[in-house]
């Protein structure tokens, strides 16, 4: 019972809930996973975190994706799911669930090849074997996006007002600031990834062009491929091989409206009931009615 009722909930919450249950479930399932089994957590995720060398990463293209959903320590998936429900109130608020997905998901994409072409193009990456794991690119592709649509929005921190566009602002020059002299330079360069990213996408969106319509699309017709096919909402009707007339009854008395009926049942019974045309569906509906 109890757990019906977490699915119900699971299922009827908001996609920022269940972005961040997942997350979250992956997070303990890697750790447990790790202690009881007493595997390194690095081994366990090995084909689902984000490669640098481009070779690696074509045998395993999903983990241009899944490396947005695995953390390692409880303060980096802490602050990621925290900042992710935070500024992903306002995205909700202004938007569909599908947009924000959408943003969530390509902020995960565009950070990741950020990282991966940085450590292949600048000498001072190159040589350092690493990847890629955290929601902080499609974290920061949330932010960074309201933000830039919504610029002059005012949130309470501790005792002033800020402005969206100021949050936003010190984020990424914080991540710039940090590359030099960080030991985490890959995951701040995602970072940035992810924001350049929200930053086109609000921009080009307040002109009125959706970048994000094709991906949409793409994740629209995975999801048809999952979703049961639903049953046409005509009543299916057989028609009896033998019928028990009285002798006075004959084809010439039937009605027009029977005739017809027994016209489309033959139809039905040579060639199945998707050969009836729409008229033919719909009178066979109302017939069934009366």
């Amino acid at each position: 019972m109890t757990t019906n009722n977490l699915l119900y909930q699971f299922k009827t919450s908001s996609i920022i809930i269940k972005l961040i249950v997942i997350n979250t479930a992956l997070f303990l399932i890697a750790s447990l996973g790790a202690w009881i089994f007493k595997i390194n957590p690095g081994d366990l995720m090995e084909w689902f975190v984000l490669p640098v060398d481009p070779g690696s990463l074509i045998l395993k293209p999903w983990s241009i994706l899944t490396y947005s959903f695995l953390h390692f320590g409880f303060w980096h998936i802490f602050w990621n799911m925290l900042v992710l429900y935070w500024f992903g109130q306002y995205v909700i608020n202004l938007f569909t669930e599908k947009r924000f997905l959408t943003i969530y998901l390509l902020g995960a994409i565009c950070g990741g090849l950020l990282f991966v072409l940085a450590y292949n193009l600048f000498p001072v990456l190159n040589n350092k074997l690493a990847y890629l794991i955290g929601a902080s690119a499609s974290v920061r592709a949330i932010m960074i996006f309201i933000a830039a649509y919504t610029p002059n929005t005012e949130v309470r921190i501790f005792f002033f007002n800020v402005k969206l566009w100021q949050i936003g602002l010190f984020v990424v020059l914080s991540d710039l600031i940090q590359i030099p002299s960080s030991g985490n330079a890959g995951g701040l360069i995602a970072h940035l990834g992810g924001a350049a990213f929200g930053y086109a996408y609000a921009v080009q969106l307040k002109k009125g062009n959706d970048i994000g319509e094709w991906f949409e699309k793409i994740v629209d017709g995975v999801g048809n491929l999952f979703k049961p096919k639903k049953k046409s909402p005509l009543r299916t009707v057989h028609k009896s091989k033998t019928y028990k007339t009285s002798p006075k009854t004959t084809t010439s008395n039937k009605t027009p409206n029977q005739k017809q009926i027994d016209a489309i049942l033959d139809k039905i019974s040579k060639s199945g009931y998707d050969s009836l045309t729409k008229e033919e569906k719909d009178f066979l509906f109302k017939a069934g009615k009366e």
